[in-house]
């Protein structure tokens, strides 16, 4: 039987795993940390949204230009798979309101040790606090453990690491330079689903910093979507600025900064709007005249009062203009290690069509490590499901190819 290391313990290092010894593989799974799935763990703490049940194309939309080598990943595990195979593991979910597909009890642990169960039953060996150290001058997996160094010679390798966020739970990017060296074209790992920098004033950031922006309406060019933010300390956060932050953070990597519109009164018209300002307010101070008449207050009035001009603040049209489409001044995303997800990775031109490293023959790379991002709302978990099944398939298919086994 050939023996296949899969070394990353997140869903797609053990969706790897399952496929491979589904296949007849001898599979051991390594993982740096005390347990496996951590940052699966912290992404179902309010609820696991595991994917996503918008048609497929749209569905498949979402990974922008990585759609093309994302399809057939996802064509052969799709959210319908996803959920039937949570169905599997005596997990039900359900569609929620927005699209998103959750657990019926909405929590992450459940499925977790329903999945751990049966990958030992099915005689997958997991190996714990196992970090990977690349390889040694000789080509065998170099992997720190509470005894010392081991090193291994699988007969093939699948990596399923991560990227660059949560780096406390195992996700460092520390793998980079050891598959550039190998001659992977891997991308520079970039913060993606993150905050933004703005310059409040002091102000502003110390009255309003974690306070949601609710009802609201953010553009960039022609896309426009409504939703909610948050107002911190260093800037913006939130779901709509995580769905704008691919295009924010390479607008800021070209031009220095990016810019961002608010419709505070997405409801109302822009006429509307005008109308209502233009209303005489006798004695009344502005700020209760756009309390009362717009409903403007809290936080929504502090922007204004932060973002819009005095001069503009008497004439109508041109705040009632900036009420609608409020500028927004972003200068940096923040740090990889405080986003959700990365950008960057293991290029799919590197890859062949069972995401075996053309370079390095029998090691393959799945999960968040690939050079491919998407929005929030279950996509990132299904495409690290679909790519940790098809770097498992792979492994067990390529491991078929290069004869039989002839060990001990």
């Amino acid at each position: 039987m050939r023996q296949l290391a899969v070394i990353g313990g997140g869903p797609a290092g053990l969706m790897a795993a399952e496929a491979a010894c589904a296949a007849g593989c001898e599979v051991d799974l390594y993982d740096a940390m005390p347990s496996v799935g951590r940052k699966f763990l912290l992404a179902g703490k309010g609820g696991l949204n595991l994917t996503h049940s918008e048609p497929f194309e749209p569905f498949l939309a979402r990974y922008a230009d990585r759609s093309r080598a994302l399809r057939p990943l996802l064509q052969a595990f799709d959210a319908d798979a996803l959920r039937a195979w949570a169905d599997g593991l005596g997990v039900a979910t359900f569609v929620g309101s927005s699209g998103r597909v959750f657990p019926q009890d909405m929590k992450a642990a459940p499925l977790l040790r329903a999945w751990l169960h049966r990958l030992r039953v099915q005689g997958v060996r997991l190996h714990m606090r196992h970090r990977w150290r690349g390889w040694d001058t000789e080509g065998a997996l170099r992997l720190a453990t509470p005894q010392g160094e081991l090193r291994l010679r699988p007969d093939a390798t699948v990596l399923a690491l991560g990227g660059a966020s949560w780096p406390r739970l195992g996700s460092d990017g520390a793998w980079v330079p050891w598959l550039r060296e190998r001659g992977a074209e891997v991308a520079a790992l970039a913060p993606s689903n993150c905050g933004f920098d703005v310059a409040w004033s002091e102000h502003f950031r110390q009255r309003q910093a974690g306070q949601p922006l609710k009802s609201v309406a953010m553009a960039i060019g022609s896309w426009r979507q409504p939703g909610e933010l948050v107002v911190t300390a260093t800037g913006v956060e939130g779901s709509l600025v995580y769905a704008a932050s691919a295009t924010l953070r390479d607008t800021i990597a070209r031009d220095g900064h990016a810019v961002f519109h608010l419709d505070l009164l997405p409801a109302r018209s822009l006429d509307w709007v005008q109308r209502e300002l233009a209303h005489p307010r006798g004695p009344r101070s502005l700020a209760t005249h756009l309390k009362t008449r717009l409903n403007l207050s809290g936080v929504k009035a502090a922007l204004v009062w932060e973002r819009v001009p005095k001069e503009a603040q008497a004439d109508p049209a041109r705040f009632a203009a900036l009420i609608k489409a409020l500028p927004v001044t972003v200068t940096a995303p923040r740090p990889v290690e405080e986003a959700i997800s990365s950008a960057g990775g293991v290029c799919f031109e590197a890859l062949d069509e069972r995401l075996m490293v053309r370079a390095v023959p029998g090691l393959f790379c799945a999960g968040e490590m690939l050079d491919w991002e998407a929005p929030t709302g279950g996509y990132l978990l299904t495409a690290c499901f679909a790519s940790g099944l098809a770097a498992g398939q792979g492994a067990a298919a390529w491991l078929r190819t290069i004869g039989p086994w002839t060990g001990p």
